[in-house]
């Protein structure tokens, strides 16, 4: 391997050019890390994935207005959203690291959406881990609350998918 920097005392000499080449990678294929081993010299780039989540529906607003009881509640952050999701008694999550899919093929309608009534047993999403397709099911019967996650979209174990009530 090249290296485009040099250093005296025996210190790793790092080829940047493989680090973009891998940061690329990591950007083209949607990882989340990627570790590279040559001999003892070891490269891991990694990066922290945005999460999206879809939000449930406001409740309408009252039609009299009264005086205000209290501040307005503050928004919560991402990261509060997250752990407020996973701590979710309805959560249904994620039970291995892999790729989700919302539908059993491209192009064709999801699996669930939000509002939807599902029975115990029913398929909310398929996680594919080491090419095999993973159902992942309806705990319980009841409503969908919120889709947490987009389609082909990488997930990490015990990462809330759903929210069934």
């Amino acid at each position: 391997m090249a290296s485009d920097e040099s250093s005296a005392g025996g210190a790793m000499q790092i080829d940047t050019d493989l680090v973009r080449q891998l940061a690329e990678l990591l950007n083209s294929g949607d990882l989340s890390e990627i570790e590279v081993q040559d001999g003892e010299r070891r490269i891991v780039v990694k990066r922290q994935l945005a999460t999206s989540y879809v939000a449930a529906p406001a409740p309408a607003a009252p039609a009299v207005a009264g005086p205000a009881a209290s501040a307005p509640p503050v928004p919560l952050t991402a990261a509060q959203e997250e752990v407020a999701a996973a701590n979710h008694p309805g959560a249904v999550k994620s039970p291995m690291v892999g790729t989700v899919y919302l539908s059993g093929e491209p192009g064709a309608p999801p699996f669930v959406s939000v509002g939807q009534q599902v029975s115990a047993g029913e398929t909310l999403v398929i996680v594919e881990a080491m090419k095999v397709m993973n159902p992942i099911t309806a705990p319980k019967a009841g409503t969908v609350r919120q889709i947490l996650v987009m389609d082909v979209q990488p997930v990490e174990y015990d990462q809330p998918l759903v929210i069934v009530e």
